[in-house]
């Protein structure tokens, strides 16, 4: 990630919200091995807990600076353009598009909750902690907002689509979709909501500004067409059998921890510009070597 003036998304200032607890969602406490515990549906409640929290000082923070600014409204997902996740899996983003959606619907007026969120009446009322479990709220949420997810987040999934969980990269993977997936001048000027979580818990509500200039040449056309690649790079993968797959893992698992070694493998297959482990120490230090460009 490259940071500098004259950004072609900008960082809102001031309006990040931010949750943290100590749970034990999906952590690694056997040091002996890479693999995670996990506890699925807890790290889900986990995650959508979060949400709540971290959308409520973003909405907060905004209102405030538009309070200043003379503008008296309540911020709902109308306020976002687009919108962004870390995505564990690509219906976790449904669901927490339709999460956020809850908010505004419990926030807004008698007249606006029965003018604006069709078939979400029944909800009126209900707490938030009280519905984390609650599936047919959950289905209620997910169709009253899938409109908003089609527009806003849909584009974002390409890449977890294709690729599954990437963990740490997962929300930024989802910015670069959505870049791929949209033109400059879709974009210019678009507010871009982005939730970070990771589990522990640490998680942050934050949003972008797409630059206003989308002309040929400038940066915000730069970026996107940098991503313009995507699908090409995906399709060029390299399918192989579940065997040579499961043997791979294997020797992950067989050379953890191990030292003054260097990993087999064929690099010939990697992408041109691939960074690689060529070789770790006696002391744990890793080299790496990068394929020709």
């Amino acid at each position: 990630m490259l940071i500098g003036p004259q950004a072609p998304l900008a960082l809102e200032r001031g309006l990040r919200g931010t949750h943290m607890e100590n749970v034990y969602d999906f952590y690694k406490p056997d040091g002996s091995t890479e693999y995670p515990m996990v506890d699925g549906q807890f790290s889900i409640q986990c995650y959508i807990r979060a949400l709540d929290q971290c959308y409520k000082v973003y909405r907060q923070k905004i209102q405030n600076q538009w309070k200043q600014a003379g503008v008296d409204r309540t911020f709902t997902l109308d306020d976002l353009q687009f919108m962004v996740f870390h995505t564990p899996f690509c219906r976790m983003a449904q669901k927490s598009l339709a999460r956020l959606m809850f908010h505004d619907f419990l926030s807004a007026s008698s007249d606006a909750q029965s003018s604006r969120y069709k078939g979400l009446e029944a909800l009126k009322g209900l707490k938030l902690e009280d519905t984390y479990t609650n599936k047919d709220v959950e289905k209620a949420l997910m169709k009253a907002s899938l409109d908003a997810f089609n527009k806003k987040s849909k584009a974002s999934l390409y890449l977890s689509t294709h690729n599954g969980n990437m963990y740490t990269s997962s929300l930024y993977g989802c910015l670069a979709s959505l870049l791929s997936q949209h033109s400059a001048q879709d974009l210019a000027g678009s507010r871009i909501g982005a939730y970070s979580y990771g589990s522990g818990l640490a998680a942050s509500f934050f949003s972008f500004r797409a630059s206003q200039d989308a002309s040929p040449g400038s940066p915000l056309e730069q970026l996107v067409s940098s991503m313009a690649d995507l699908p090409t790079r995906l399709a060029a993968r390299r399918r192989i059998s579940a065997e040579e797959f499961t043997e791979i893992m294997e020797q992950r698992e067989h050379f953890y921890h191990k030292v003054n070694f260097s990993p087999p493998g064929d690099t010939s297959s990697l992408f041109p510009g691939t960074w690689y482990l060529e070789r770790v120490d006696e002391l744990h230090r890793r080299k790496y070597a990068r394929c020709p460009v």
